[in-house]
């Protein structure tokens, strides 16, 4: 499958573009940065909330599939976020529709329900939005986009709300929360491969003892999660905001100190 991947050169694509490539995907990158060096495959500089740049792309590269990882990964202003992860988004699906493109893989943010009391018990993909933050509400808009073109036009799209993306887990929340980098490759994977998902949401956590999502709409699709953060519990020091940062999926997105930018 050839496969374009947006924010390709980011701390998330960096990893899924290297896994597609070894499970044998034809990938190109696309980033506001040049190639890393070394990459081996085909690359563009463009930003994803340029449409005349992102159709460009598309006429110049024959695609299958396109997994849409850029976007601020920070808290910013309103409309910074919007263009950020709604703009490139909207950009891009319709490109799809244009070039015939029918299968998208979306970059969603546990931070949508990042609100919702953790008292209402494990999150399903039935929860209704309830974000933590601008950047919480920008990607509720885009999954509300790709349910938008899914209904419309037919794209097959799939919104993973992603955990915490690291290594290994660093803070008692993220036993909960973390996504292994061999998961996430596993969850882009099983996304691309589902056939016929419709628009579809699953929850982007390895199989953490102590997680707070559902994994089984993931496992519909096909993605087994093979980690578990409790591998790691032993080396996880106590910090005095365990107890406030587990009231709510958002964790310290959510906590009432953040700090929004003022618009």
């Amino acid at each position: 499958m050839r496969v374009l991947v947006t924010g390709a050169a980011g701390s998330l694509g960096r990893v899924i573009t290297v896994g597609l490539v070894e499970l044998g995907h034809d990938v190109v990158g696309l980033d506001l940065v040049p190639a890393p060096e070394g990459t081996p495959y085909a690359w563009h500089e463009a930003d994803c909330a340029d449409g005349d740049a992102v159709e460009a792309v598309f006429a110049a590269e024959r695609l299958d599939a396109v997994v849409h990882l850029a976007g601020a990964p920070e808290e910013l202003s309103l409309p910074d976020e919007l263009t950020s992860h709604v703009i490139t988004t909207a950009a891009l699906l319709d490109a799809m529709v244009a070039h015939r493109v029918h299968r998208i893989v979306y970059a969603s943010s546990n931070h949508a329900v990042g609100r919702t009391p953790r008292a209402a018990g494990e999150l399903t993909e039935q929860a209704l939005p309830r974000p933590d933050t601008y950047y919480g509400v920008a990607k509720v808009a885009a999954e509300a986009l790709l349910q938008l073109f899914s209904d419309r036009h037919g794209i097959d799209a799939v919104a993973c709300r992603i955990g915490s993306f690291l290594e290994q887990p660093t803070s008692v929340r993220g036993l909960s929360t973390w996504l292994s980098h061999g998961d996430g490759v596993r969850m882009v994977e099983a996304a691309l491969s589902a056939p016929a998902p419709g628009f579809a949401v699953l929850y982007g956590i390895s199989a953490n003892t102590r997680g707070w999502w559902d994994l089984e709409p993931g496992r519909r699709l096909g993605y087994e999660p093979q980690d578990d953060a409790e591998d790691f519990a032993g080396s996880i020091e106590p910090g005095p905001d365990d107890e406030a940062e587990a009231e709510f999926p958002g964790g310290p997105f959510a906590m009432a100190r953040f700090h929004r930018p003022a618009l």
